[in-house]
């Protein structure tokens, strides 16, 4: 069963998810700026960094903005995949000082690093993506039955207006033609209204604004999987049964309103969202994960702990693995961890054992809206996977260094 849970206190906005009671998701929106990605720029090129091949753009922020040479140039796609950047382009080639440019957040700035931007827009609904510069049409990967992906292919190419492409959602599996249609419109006349409005915004300045928590909640999260929504805000609960309603989707008879301030605490939510936050995770049989984040990368580790097991080492061993790989992609996703992720699955002496684990793996990170991408086993028998780095980490957004020790987790004896 799937679970969403909103509350509101004062001017935080606060929403989780949860899959049979296991919380997956947990995001938080604070005023009217608390997130940037997706947002829409006016800005103007500060210097050039050839030994990088970016360049700092001025949007207006605390810090400049970062642009690499291949978000700068027009995607190219290939069916359903983007193709790598030629390395021929040069930044110097494609990017002047103070040139002006209409670009969008893909990343949030974190700690020392300003927010990467694109020259690649993108205006996301709920069933598909316009994108305003880009001449494609294709559809998510995650929509494996090749029947329906010519028919959704079909439709959106039909409703695809000159120039532009369109990348349709998962959300639109089984959905009617006209629902595609009817959305891929509402794109189209934002986007009109958002070039109409950038020749009357200052550099730098904003252009647009993405939608907030509960409208992303509606347009990415509301699936037919989800069975009920739990609202601490009368508002809030009215505007969602309306906009479910015009969506045509059943959990709009499934919205419930509880008067209380603090349901996450009711949900037991934000004890769960502490114990995200340890290196430590305890598995049901009594084996744990280590999970220790770098600045390059995440690293995760299973380990038997107190479980023995009850026929071989063997079973054993794949009893914990498997186990392990379900609770690591819930904790990827509700850390929100991003880039590279490498974990050390107990040692497997059988290719058929190995094999088997890895498709276990696959279908529970299947379940997560963000791409992720398993590359497989090293020679040393570590699992390579790469996630795409969306918005701050869990432990960013609820955690800080410790002052005593700098964030080592030790300090000198004596």
């Amino acid at each position: 069963m799937k679970e969403i849970v909103l509350q509101g206190q004062g001017q935080t906005m606060r929403a989780a998810v949860l899959e049979d009671g296991e919380l997956v998701e947990v995001h938080e929106e604070e005023g009217m700026l608390s997130r940037l990605v997706g947002n829409i720029y006016r800005g103007r090129v500060v210097n050039i960094l050839p030994g990088m091949q970016a360049a700092f753009v001025d949007i207006g922020l605390e810090k400049n903005a970062f642009l690499y040479v291949g978000d700068a140039v027009p995607f190219q796609y290939d069916e359903d995949e983007k193709l790598p950047t030629s390395t021929e382009l040069r930044v110097e080639q494609v990017l002047k000082p103070r040139q002006e440019l209409l670009v969008q957040i893909a990343k949030e700035p974190v700690g020392s690093k300003g927010a990467r931007i694109t020259t690649n827009l993108t205006i996301p609904g709920r069933y598909a993506v316009l994108m305003p510069h880009t001449e494609y049409v294709g559809v998510s990967r995650k929509i494996t039955d090749e029947q329906e992906r010519s028919r959704l292919r079909e439709i959106a190419r039909a409703a695809c207006p000159p120039g532009k492409g369109i990348v349709v959602r998962t959300l639109a599996k089984g959905i009617d033609a006209q629902e595609l249609v009817d959305d891929l419109e509402e794109l189209v006349t934002l986007w009109d209204q958002v070039e109409k409005k950038v020749p009357h915004v200052s550099i730098p300045g904003l252009v647009h604004q993405d939608v907030n928590l509960v409208a992303r909640v509606i347009r990415d999260w509301i699936d037919r999987e989800v069975e009920i929504i739990t609202v601490n805000q009368p508002e809030v609960a009215e505007g969602m049964r309306q906009a479910l309603r015009e969506l045509g989707h059943p959990a709009a008879n499934h919205v419930s309103l509880i008067f209380q301030e603090d349901i996450f605490s009711r949900y037991g939510i934000d004890d769960k969202i502490r114990h995200a936050l340890l290196s430590r995770v305890w598995l049901k049989s009594g084996g744990y994960l280590v999970i220790q984040q770098t600045e390059a990368l995440s690293v995760i580790d299973v380990n038997t702990g107190k479980y023995i097991g009850e026929k071989s080492l063997q079973d054993t061993i794949m009893h914990i693995n498997q186990e392990a790989a379900a609770e690591i992609a819930r904790q990827i996703r509700l850390r929100n961890l991003g880039g590279i992720i490498i974990i050390d699955f107990i040692d497997m002496t059988t290719e058929e054992a190995k094999e088997q684990l890895m498709n276990v793996l696959e279908k529970a990170v299947a379940q997560d809206k963000v791409k992720c991408q398993i590359m497989g086993l090293t020679q040393l028998g570590l699992v390579e996977m790469t996630r795409k780095k969306v918005g701050q980490t869990l432990e960013v957004r609820y955690g800080q260094a410790c002052p005593h020790c700098e964030g080592t987790g030790r300090i000198e004896k004596g």
